[in-house]
């Protein structure tokens, strides 16, 4: 985006983000940017949409978070909400609030940041909203289409389906704690892994769709708040337990060896980004195929009494409590 006085209008920042976010024709939109309200229509798809809300000081920190990758990470935390249903992402609209005299720098590396995730997993941004803040607040509506199959909900887990993971968990919750401590990427490899696992998420938008495609998950989740909260969630959905083994938690190297406590930050760490899935015992051999291809791995099994249970190494077993982020925690 090219800005060449030192602040912006709405209009000029309109105008700039209408040009750099034109594309190729985009089947189903029939208007985008320029109106009151963008238009869509399709006949073949169910749609499902998401919103997230980042807020300077509180989700991210600034201006330690790089503007290209804040842009990234704005669009890809709502893409995995869509991974997380086995839907397809189509649309996006973008609600910014700025302070007065946010660098023109800033909004153009935020809005190229935006851009090269949007081009990525074949997003078209359709319109938003721009705005003065006292922070920076960026919110994020992401539309996709939903699977022939239907939607993964969290309501479908059932005793005796078994529990994956895809990835390695705590790898966000290890960068974060060294973006506290002042560490910056180029610091080292092992640091730089972490740091990007949080300043950088990958949603895991493929392996969604080829789930949703197979429909072989009882229930699906993304990882947000840490996997002993979002493990409650289909918990607490489908009305069942779940007994997950220690020892089959996939965690990365850089956190096995730059964290005090890489289990800690694997089970309540949040902002992975990764998919938690059950899966009935009759689609396992599916999901096998894909193992390999996406790093999927086996960490327990789906139970009758609504408990969470961790199970250790040496065999004992102690209560999994949603120890993960709450919002509004006192």
């Amino acid at each position: 985006m090219k800005m060449k006085s030192r602040f912006l209008s709405e209009r000029e920042l309109i105008k700039g983000i209408r040009r750099d976010f034109s594309g190729s024709e985009v089947p189903d939109l029939r208007l985008g940017i320029g109106d009151d309200a963008a238009v869509f229509s399709s006949s073949r798809d169910d749609w499902v949409i998401t919103k997230d809300l980042l807020v300077e000081d509180f989700h991210f920190l600034f201006p330690s978070h790089p503007a290209d990758l804040l842009g990234r990470k704005s669009l890809n935390i709502n893409l995995s909400d869509l991974a997380a249903m086995g839907a397809r992402p189509r649309f996006a609209l973008l609600g910014l609030g700025m302070p007065d005299g946010t660098s023109p720098d800033w909004v153009r590396d935020f809005f190229e940041g935006l851009r090269s995730a949007a081009f990525e997993f074949g997003v078209a941004l359709i319109g938003g909203d721009l705005t003065g803040a006292d922070k920076i607040t960026i919110s994020v509506t992401a539309l996709g289409a939903a699977p022939a199959s239907g939607v993964i909900p969290r309501s479908g887990a059932r005793p005796g389906d078994t529990v994956y993971v895809s990835g390695t968990l705590g790898d966000s919750a290890g960068g974060l704690a060294l973006a506290r401590r002042g560490i910056l990427l180029g610091s080292g490899e092992r640091e730089d892994y972490l740091l990007r696992a949080f300043l950088d998420p990958n949603p895991r938008v493929e392996l969604g769709k080829r789930i949703g495609a197979l429909g072989g998950a009882g229930a699906m989740i993304d990882v947000s708040d840490g996997l002993s909260t979002d493990l409650g969630h289909i918990c607490e959905e489908s009305g069942v337990g779940a007994e997950i083994e220690a020892a089959r938690i996939p965690l990365s190297e850089a956190l096995r060896e730059l964290s005090p406590d890489p289990q800690r930050d694997a089970l309540h760490g949040g902002e992975d980004y990764e998919l938690i899935l059950t899966i009935p015992s009759r689609n396992e051999e599916a999901i096998q195929d894909l193992s390999n291809e996406f790093a999927l791995t086996r960490i327990g099994r789906i139970t009758e009494d609504r408990k969470m249970i961790l199970v250790h190494p040496d065999g004992t077993r102690s209560p999994l409590r949603k120890a993960g982020w709450q919002h509004f925690k006192g």
